[in-house]
């Protein structure tokens, strides 16, 4: 009995043993992707919301993956512009562990070719991680994720980005997990089940709105093409995650990059800028509705039922994204009007929160919900009572947009006309 409990005692000790040497290899693992980089983008001095949103879920994504893997690596926020050292305790007091920002009269205005220059040097400078991460600064190389803002300005600055480094971008993001995969491909593994460890699983809704599609970056593991795809990027939809509570106690290091310009890039001159308010105000309306692709039976005549719905209620009109794609044949005057980029609403386009939101003919594509479910009050109409927007919504009526549309304009129209009748105002929209 006693030989037992000491060969137990001897398996017990040489596990404990087997785990403390593994935590060893794994903090002193040699790698040259190191660090998680988010591009920050700023306009007059100011930082987009976006950018923040980002800091805050690449916090919660380097606490976890450093606890998982025993390791110390860090959130560095990059921030590039023209009077902008001010800004970069701001990242500190929002999540970044470090700040490198370049700080230029020539990078006043953001000019794309410049800007991506720019970021590649500061991506591949192991000098600029010399005091943020000394213990890995020997090795490095580049980057282990970047993360870019989902909008007008960061698709293009990403994919250019990332054409630069020779790695792969995953587009308009907006979930994001860290682990290891076990993974076969007949050219990137020789058709082997290999193991990826720390992989960036990059997701967003497919174009249907209801399916996620999961995007990869992997490296060529086949001896035969074997290649490195690193950094792991990809541009994140704004408005997807939130921000952190600033915190002022939060401490970090920043570092400033002194750009080197191509004489050539500065001949892209910017003599003025105005920025263009959106088309579509939907912030300056209480009540929205909203269309998708249940206007199909009778599409003009049911834009002419939800214009008139609209009047009535003192509306503005959106869009599902399927509908800016144009699947329906409609007059000039319609297109123009209703089926443009400005009126989508979701994660492609804008977020909205009026009192109440009508949707109509939407059946709850993931990337609609987002746009729109820190509404009010929500009402939608829709033949399928197994749609996905019925639990999203307050009241929920079950039927098609040209029979239940004309019953509630009948209504309204009744309604203003008794309070004509009274003497009264309607307030119908403005509540």
């Amino acid at each position: 009995m006693n030989e037992n409990m000491n060969e137990a005692i001897d398996r017990t000790a040489l596990t404990q043993k087997e785990e403390e040497v593994d935590s060893v290899n794994k903090k002193n693992e040699t790698s040259k992707y190191r660090n998680l980089y988010v591009i920050i983008e700023q306009v007059d001095g100011t930082i987009i919301p976006v950018g923040l949103e980002m800091l805050s879920e690449a916090r919660r994504l380097i606490n976890d993956f450093n606890k998982k893997y025993s390791l110390n690596e860090k959130v560095i926020a990059v921030i590039l512009g023209n009077g902008i050292k001010h800004l970069c305790m701001e990242l500190i007091y929002y999540g970044a562990d470090a700040v490198i920002y370049a700080d230029d009269p020539k990078l006043n205005y953001h000019i794309n070719k410049t800007y991506t220059k720019m970021i590649v040097q500061i991506a591949t400078d192991a000098k600029c991680i010399e005091k943020i991460s000394p213990e890995y600064s020997k090795e490095f190389k580049r980057p282990r994720y970047m993360f870019f803002a989902a909008d007008s300005t960061g698709r293009h600055l990403s994919s250019t980005v990332l054409a630069e480094l020779g790695s792969g971008l995953a587009s308009d993001i907006n979930k994001l997990v860290i682990e290891d995969i076990d993974f076969r491909h007949e050219h990137k593994t020789k058709g082997q089940m290999l193991t990826y460890e720390k992989t960036l699983l990059m997701y967003r809704p497919d174009f249907s709105g209801f399916l996620w599609t999961t995007i990869l970056c992997l490296d060529n593991k086949n001896p035969d093409i074997k290649r490195d795809y690193h950094p792991q990027a990809c541009s994140i939809i704004p408005g997807v995650f939130e921000p952190l509570e600033k915190d002022m106690s939060r401490t970090g290091i920043i570092e400033e990059y002194i750009p080197e310009f191509d004489v050539k890039d500065l001949d892209i001159k910017i003599l003025s800028r105005n920025v263009l308010k959106d088309m579509i105000d939907f912030s300056s309306f209480k009540t929205i509705i909203s269309f998708g692709r249940g206007i199909k039976e009778s599409p003009e005549e049911n834009i002419k039922l939800i214009e008139k719905l609209a009047k009535l209620l003192n509306a503005e009109i959106g869009i599902s994204l399927p509908i800016s794609k144009k699947p329906f044949k409609l007059s000039d005057k319609m297109n123009s009007l209703y089926i443009t980029p400005e009126r989508v609403i979701g994660t492609s386009g804008q977020k909205v929160e009026p009192t109440i939101y009508i949707a109509l003919g939407i059946s709850g594509a993931t990337q609609h919900l987002a746009g729109m479910k820190n509404s009010g009050f929500i009402i939608a109409v829709n033949p399928d009572e197994n749609a996905p927007i019925r639990n999203e919504c307050d009241v929920f009526i079950k039927g098609r947009i040209e029979d239940v549309l004309p019953v509630m304009i009948e209504e309204l129209e009744r309604e203003k006309m008794t309070q004509i009748k009274e003497g009264g105002s309607t307030v119908l929209g403005t509540v």
